[in-house]
């Protein structure tokens, strides 16, 4: 017996949770909550979907779907449990590849139903998940790779943009050849299903630098795309509202990110961002001077502010000093200092990892200023304090119209009084681009592992 008209309402209750969610998601105060209720009506579409959507079905079928799932929940409850916060960005892309991967072997599964009867709407649910899918795939493995290191060495192939173009052409001709029954062959779709994945390494490929967080946003509304494709072809109502919450969610971050970086989206896809980047960092710093500041200096200057902003960038995920952030800002502010912190859109390696990287120690929300907001309060700062951040704050994105990031919207941190930036050394930071607010005459170079010195600048103002 089957029990449609519940089936509905369930998924109707599932695709609320979905928008609730995501609106909730929109906000730091309510973003753990939003996740719980989406993650609340996935679980109601799973079960309606296995227990009410057809009946009759080989229970060896239910037994492979349950251990499916739960080695699967296994696997992603622990590796969530472990992932560092540096890592958030490659766990992701390994999400969205498992996303895009269900989705192509969905279209390699399916289409075989279509040869005897071919029917273009059909076909062209099964190929679009599966083409969009195997990219999305494809892509997010060489995205992953390349930020953990795996894949470190710069790849270029010569005339790469002529090589791309012309396998995206290949492979949407050929979508199309067969949608029209041109050729409705099963190699030919096996055939598409690998130019696809090809298209997806050499589309991830060239690109790299700080164009990587608009990349994975993008691979992330493709899998989105593709999962609402497999939603059509089911006529599955929650899977088709969830795609396309999740394909529309991923392209409007990817938009608000190249407006962050006042770049179009064709010129980071194209741009092979990172490319020489790293072999000129160096090359302008030799003959460039800086000046160093002790912890005890540092500490004298901060204890007798009556402003100061924090910069946090991936140098402070990578040494975990959230913890020690936040103690060194209520240390301030008991003794009267006004503290903020100012966070970049794309600061660190994907959107909103700082405001989560600070959540994690408590900081409050309300002290999280936004670029557009905090930038006129720079000119009114006594000390600024950059902590692993490079290229979010790099003056050549306003003065030098040969650099990579000329264009793009930085923190004004140079219209503070006193600038101190926190680095390991004097080495270029994520894009490879060298930063002329090192060598500043209000900048000192604070050297050191940052959770290190941030615990002795702590005990120092503690001293006073």
């Amino acid at each position: 017996m089957e029990f449609p008209y519940i089936l509905e309402i369930a998924y109707l209750i599932a695709s609320v949770t979905f928008v609730i969610g995501l609106k909730m998601l929109s906000h730091p105060d309510s973003a753990r909550k939003g996740n719980l209720i989406a993650a609340f009506g996935m679980a109601i579409a799973i079960a309606a979907t296995l227990f009410l959507y057809k009946t009759g079905v080989d229970s060896s079928i239910y037994i492979l779907i349950i251990a499916a799932m739960t080695l699967g929940t296994v696997l992603g409850f622990f590796a969530a449990k472990k992932v560092k916060m540096t890592a958030m960005p490659e766990m992701v892309s390994i999400f969205n590849g498992m996303g895009g991967a269900c989705a192509m072997l969905i279209g390699l599964i399916e289409f075989p139903h279509f040869i005897a009867h071919p029917e273009p709407l059909g076909l062209l649910a099964v190929l679009g998940g599966m083409v969009i899918g195997s990219v999305s795939f494809s892509g997010s493995i060489i995205a992953w790779a390349k930020l953990n290191g795996t894949l470190n060495k710069e790849i270029r192939l010569p005339y790469y943009n002529i090589i791309n173009t012309g396998v995206m052409i290949l492979t949407l001709g050929l979508t199309g050849a067969i949608v029209g029954g041109f050729a409705l062959d099963a190699t030919i779709v096996y055939g598409l299903c690998a130019l696809a994945l090809v298209y997806g390494v050499l589309f991830v490929i060239p690109i790299g630098g700080a164009d990587m967080p608009v990349v994975i946003s993008l691979l992330n509304s493709f899998t989105g795309v593709a999962a609402a494709f497999g939603g059509f072809l089911y006529g599955n109502k929650v899977m088709l509202t969830g795609g396309i919450l999740v394909g529309s969610a991923g392209t409007i971050l990817t938009i608000v990110m190249c407006n962050a970086m006042n770049r179009s989206l064709t010129n980071v896809i194209f741009g092979a961002f990172g490319g020489g980047g790293s072999a000129a960092a160096g090359a302008g710093s030799a003959d460039k001077s800086y000046k160093d500041i002790s912890i005890s200096d540092t500490a004298v200057l901060m204890n007798y502010s009556k402003k100061v902003i924090i910069v946090p960038g991936y140098g402070l995920a990578v040494a975990q000093a959230q913890h020690v952030i936040h103690e060194l800002e209520t240390i301030l502010e008991e003794r009267g200092i006004e503290v903020k912190y100012a966070i970049h859109p794309v600061a660190g390696r994907m959107p909103g990892h700082m405001n989560v990287l600070l959540a994690e120690s408590s900081v409050d929300y309300g002290k999280l200023v936004e670029m557009e907001e905090i930038n006129g309060e720079f000119s009114t700062t006594d000390v600024v304090v950059v902590i692993g951040a490079n290229d979010v704050v790099n003056p050549a994105a306003k003065t030098d119209p040969s650099s990579p990031i000329y264009g793009m919207p930085i923190l004004d941190v140079d219209l503070a009084r006193n600038i101190i930036i926190n680095k390991r050394s004097m080495n270029a930071g994520y894009a490879g681009i060298d930063n002329d607010l090192f060598y500043h005459s209000k900048t000192s170079m604070l050297f050191g592992d940052a959770k290190s010195v941030l615990t002795k600048l702590v005990a120092e103002i503690k001293s006073m």
